[in-house]
């Protein structure tokens, strides 16, 4: 491994961690299949742990201190880090790791893993390739991020991706991809280059495609001014816990960039900027599901209107095992651009939109 990381080398080498979690000195925790455990090994004193600190800070040139005491970063593989000091910890140094996989995953592990069915990756893939506009919703840990490195790999190789990004995490298999990664400002305040300025020079960059690792601000108003305006096929990824609360959070993150725009103005835009929202959950059993995929459809009145193509319907749960019992089900909706999906060549099936 490039970064020597004390007892925390043995977890970041076990493909079956996804998460690692420091609490000071005594404790050490970490995720496999979606549960938490103590780990045994321990920091053996605060020189080790703040070693293990400047360890993963040094290769990006970032720094943390009692006037800076936390920082978002990476580790050379992709991991995303998040480190927090005293004063503001009161438990000492606490690191948490969200482990970037080795493996780069595609939609078929997905689907062995029962994250998906057969029909709703064929429909995916068909929309992507279609230059649909997608947002990918998902809470704290359901794997947006690696539902967005599969989808882009449905981007014809032939067109121009630019990914912007606050840590540098998607990995694109196109050959023509340009990666833009956010500044953060420095303990002057000064040097910061944000995501949404990050957008608007993206525009300036020829682009096909435009990925927003995460929309979390203002950004989103140029973002969704970029779909309507001629770079359609673009995704992004946006943390809430349904469809509609992503179109409600969408709305919100407009009025950061500070305009005082009306709410259906900004309701317009939305509604014919994207096409589709794929929501991702994790469910209580720890596995990851796409548990929505919906159209956005329009307005009536004030409300954007939409309509589920496909649902998990959760029956239950096993008593024995925990593990929770579903349904992947289609709703019968035929997306509204399925005609346009044709006009551009792609074949469809009509039997993925049906329940037999």
């Amino acid at each position: 491994m490039a970064q020597d990381l004390g007892p925390l080398n043995e977890l970041m080498e076990d493909d079956s961690v996804t998460d690692i979690l420091v609490n000071g000195l005594e404790q050490i925790y970490y995720e496999r299949g979606g549960q938490l455990y103590l780990f045994e090994k321990k920091f053996v004193d605060d020189k080790q742990l703040r070693e293990v600190i400047e360890e993963i800070l040094k290769p990006v040139g970032r720094t943390i201190s009692e006037q800076e005491p936390l920082v978002d970063t990476r580790l050379s593989d992709g991991s995303r880090v998040n480190i927090i000091i005293p004063p503001i910890s009161l438990i000492g140094p606490m690191i948490s790791i969200r482990k970037f996989p080795k493996k780069r995953l595609v939609i078929d592990d997905l689907i062995q893993l029962g994250s998906l069915t057969t029909a709703m990756g064929e429909f995916i893939a068909l929309t992507v390739q279609a230059r649909k506009n997608i947002i990918i919703s998902g809470g704290t840990g359901a794997g947006k991020t690696t539902f967005l490195n599969i989808c882009s790999s449905f981007i014809p190789g032939n067109e121009r991706i630019i990914t912007i990004e606050d840590a540098a995490e998607l990995r694109l298999n196109q050959e023509h991809v340009g990666r833009l990664e956010a500044r953060p400002p420095d303990l002057e305040g000064k040097g910061e280059i944000s995501i949404r300025r990050l957008v608007i020079n993206a525009l300036r960059m020829r682009p096909d495609r435009i990925i927003i690792g995460e929309c979390r601000g203002g950004e989103a108003l140029d973002m969704l001014q970029a779909m309507n305006t001629g770079h359609d096929g673009s995704l992004t990824t946006i943390h809430a816990n349904s469809p509609r609360d992503a179109l409600k959070r969408l709305e919100v993150m407009v009025l950061m960039a500070g305009y005082d725009l009306p709410v259906r103005a900004i309701r317009e835009q939305i509604a014919s900027a994207v096409h589709l929202i794929i929501q991702i959950s994790r469910l209580s059993d720890g596995t990851r599901k796409v548990t929505e995929v919906t159209q956005i459809t329009g307005m009536e009145g004030e409300v954007i209107t939409t309509a589920p193509i496909y649902k998990y319907i959760q029956t239950g749960k096993d008593s024995q095992t925990g593990k929770v019992l579903g349904q992947f089900r289609p709703t019968g909706t035929i997306p509204t651009f399925l005609e346009e999906i044709k006009s551009k060549g792609l074949t469809v099936d009509m039997k993925i939109f049906s329940a037999t």
